[in-house]
């Protein structure tokens, strides 16, 4: 997980960015739910409550096969309105709507045999039967399933879209396996719900198979991904214009029965941060912190931050492994971005056939904006909309510590509304924020200019200068000091921000350097580093000599530290 405090001041920047364009090894760590000893107790004994399976470890029947959807009922209000028509919903998480059995004869033409019998404990030999085709078509609900359609929202390539929702999916409940493993099952293509917009509900039988194909593909790659149980396809005709050139044909319509821990996306969140939810909000976040982070302690304050954290850590991780294997998912928005750092929702997506850094996959992606060397950078751009929506379940007084401090940081007098934003902006457009903050403490608002001082003591500006937004920040910034100049001087200014923007922190190459000595006997630098980090806010002959405040060397990259000691 990431250091507490670099969330709390949004400096995921950097360290997503590294991650999600390097990657960091193949597995993910998004959170997975225990897996037990074949002989735990549960498998000799049934709780129809929570959904288990009954003694055996697969079953040949689904007579005494349940599973529930009680637990996402009981968390949450449901959508008070029942009749099943497109509508903008309001103060709930789910509504309530049955899958549209199909007209004409289902035809069940693959099943995985794999997660039927180690994720679901039905036997191969179940899916020979009307009933599971019934099942798996949506053409009949099991005992205990109360069908839901998920409310969400979502930033479509960069533009908030207001509510999107499960359209034609439907979540069906959660089965809890033979190795205390929970499984939600969901469908897809499954009927109209009121979240269809203009759509009919439907899905084809070419984007059905290549979502039962990739997902299970990506499963056996050990990409973490949602996966496939069944496809099943229909007589229906479902009318569609597949390259939107207005060559509108009937293809045949079919059903994705797929399975997942959950099926919560960043965009689950949004639309309530959106429509000021605050306290539905919460109770989701909590909701899937209790559910899915374990590890998190839901009694701290800072439990928002951890989840943060950890979610912009696997969510880099996956993203990563997408890069290692050609990957590109071709809809990267914000309601295709799972919580759980999982692959959900394949649609245009493709694998590389040779090398391409601009490689893009969806027909409709005019801009590139998602190919796939843009997939990092997409990545942390949702992330920040995810930052966006946990901001409102904050502390006022952790926001109000953090303004304070990097306010103090950047010299402002006072807070203003646009001090967030000026923050923000600079943490976005700097990877050398410290060093840029000490060079900003020669700046003269009386003249606008940075006062005249030797040139590599200015390598942190000269960076940022580079950046396309550089003089657009530079433009709040001074506009923001000028606001206050005639009860701030320059003098106060420079005062606080040496007094909170250290020039030396201990660096790894610093510390390298003085390792390195230490072992031919010389102790000199670990005594010259001891004498500098006692007074880190002021500068020293000695450090400077040593370069301590200057660039890093850039044998610093290469470094790399280990938990051995």
């Amino acid at each position: 997980m990431l250091p507490r405090y670099l969330v709390k001041i949004w400096v995921f920047w950097g360290t997503a960015g590294v991650a999600l364009s390097q990657g960091q090894g193949k597995e993910s760590t998004a959170p997975y739910g225990p897996e037990c000893s074949l002989f735990d107790w549960r498998q000799y004994h049934s709780n129809t409550k929570l959904g288990y399976s009954e003694s055996n470890l697969t079953k040949s029947s689904m007579d005494l096969w349940r599973f529930t959807s009680q637990k996402l009922i009981e968390a949450f209000p449901l959508d008070p309105i029942r009749e099943n028509y497109i509508r903008r919903v309001k103060g709930c998480i789910f509504s309530s709507v049955a899958p549209a059995p199909f007209k004409s004869a289902v035809k069940l033409v693959a099943v995985s045999k794999e997660v039927l019998e180690d994720l679901l404990d039905l036997d191969v030999s179940v899916a020979e039967t009307e009933e599971f085709i019934q099942f798996v078509s949506g053409g009949r609900v099991r005992p205990g399933s109360v069908p839901l359609a998920h409310r969400y929202g979502g930033h479509q390539f960069g533009v908030w879209s207001g509510q999107l929702g499960d359209g034609r999916a439907h979540l069906l409940g959660e089965y809890v396996n033979r190795h205390g493993a929970r499984w939600e099952l969901q469908l897809k293509g499954s009927g109209k719900t009121p979240y269809s917009r203009h759509g009919d509900g439907r899905a084809v039988l070419r984007s059905s198979v290549r979502e039962f194909l990739c997902s299970e593909a990506m499963h056996y790659l050990g990409i973490p991904t949602t996966r496939a149980v069944s496809l099943a396809v229909s007589g229906d005709n479902v009318m569609r214009d597949e390259f939107y050139n207005g060559n509108v044909k009937n293809e045949k319509g079919a059903v994705v029965l797929r399975v997942a821990k959950s099926w919560f996306r960043i965009g689950s969140l949004e639309i309530l941060a959106h429509s000021g939810e605050t306290e539905l909000l919460r109770k989701l976040v909590d909701f899937i912190i209790k559910e899915h982070f374990p590890f998190i302690n839901m009694t701290n304050q800072d439990r928002y931050l951890d989840f943060f954290s950890r979610v912009v850590t696997d969510t880099s991780h996956l993203i990563a492994n997408w890069m290692s294997v050609g990957f590109a998912h071709g809809v990267c928005n914000t309601d295709n971005f799972s919580l759980l750092s999982i692959t959900i929702d394949y649609g245009p997506f493709g694998f590389m056939d040779s090398y391409d850094p601009n490689f893009v996959p969806n027909a409709s992606d005019d801009e590139a904006l998602y190919e796939i060397g843009n997939q990092a950078n997409i990545g942390r751009y949702n992330l920040d909309k995810l930052r966006l929506a946990l901001n409102l379940l904050l502390d006022p007084k952790q926001q109000l510590v953090f303004q304070e401090l990097f306010g103090a940081k950047l010299g402002l007098f006072g807070h203003e509304s646009g001090d967030d934003y000026l923050i923000a902006y600079l943490l976005k457009v700097n990877i050398y924020c410290l060093h840029m903050l000490i060079t900003l403490t020669s700046f003269n608002i009386t003249y606008y200019h940075v006062v005249l001082a030797p040139t590599k003591e200015f390598w942190a500006l000269q960076q940022l200068g580079r950046h396309e937004f550089f003089s657009h920040w530079v433009n709040l910034y001074l506009s923001r000091l000028k606001r206050n100049s005639d009860k701030d001087s320059d003098k106060a200014r420079r005062f606080r921000m040496k007094s909170t923007n250290p020039r030396y922190v201990l660096r790894n190459w610093m510390a390298e350097s003085a390792i390195k000595k230490s072992e031919r006997d010389d102790f000199s630098e670990v005594h010259l580093l001891q004498k500098t980090l006692r007074h880190p806010f002021h500068k020293q002959r000695e450090a400077e000599e040593a370069g301590y405040s200057s660039r890093p060397p850039l044998w610093a990259r290469e470094l790399r530290v280990s938990c051995s000691s």
